[in-house]
């Protein structure tokens, strides 16, 4: 069994492109994303960050980025995206040291599983606002929005329908653009 690392022995290693992630202590070093997957994740980015800077919303990132959910239990974690508003700016340092507003999950063959269990858990616990689960298979939008922060529950969107969400209420694209 490998030794268990502080989130300060984690930060040590050396800066990587590759994703990584601290579970629990324990480092996860999956195998680096496919093509399909970053092609989504990039036009994401892209939609969001016109969005967001558009109306001085706040700011958009994209993985990897480490995201310090839980300090003292070593949990830091790389959204595929992640949005910060304005009024929380003060969380994004070297690292996003918090909960980000808004996390977006590309789920692919290999990730959906987790993405919809483990870490769909560990970002409502830990308050982020609203998670999207974009399935590149079934080319559908789900916003999941956690009842701590107002809004409860799944919304799920294809094709023509448009993507709606409580971080960012004026964003209004067809679920259809994420996929194309």
């Amino acid at each position: 069994m490998s030794r268990r690392l502080t989130v300060d022995e984690y930060f040590r290693y050396p800066e990587t492109l590759r994703p990584n992630e601290l579970v629990f202590g324990l480092v996860r070093e999956p195998p680096a994303p496919r093509y399909g997957h970053q092609s989504i994740v990039t036009r994401v980015t892209v939609m969001l960050d016109l969005h967001v800077r558009a109306r001085g919303l706040g700011t958009v990132c994209v993985s990897p980025v480490d995201v310090v959910l839980d300090y003292k239990d070593a949990l830091v974690v790389q959204p595929d995206v992640l949005f910060v508003s304005a009024e929380r700016l003060d969380i994004i340092r070297d690292r996003v040291w918090g909960p980000p507003d808004l996390v977006v999950e590309v789920l692919s063959r290999r990730t959906a599983r987790r993405d919809r269990g483990e870490k769909l858990h560990w970002y409502r616990r830990y308050g982020v606002r609203e998670c999207w689960l974009l399935d590149q298979t079934s080319h559908r939008v789900e916003v999941v929005g956690f009842p701590a922060h107002g809004r409860n529950g799944r919304h799920a969107y294809r094709g023509a329908e448009v993507v709606r969400s409580s971080v960012l209420p004026d964003f209004s694209i067809p679920a259809r653009e994420f996929f194309e």
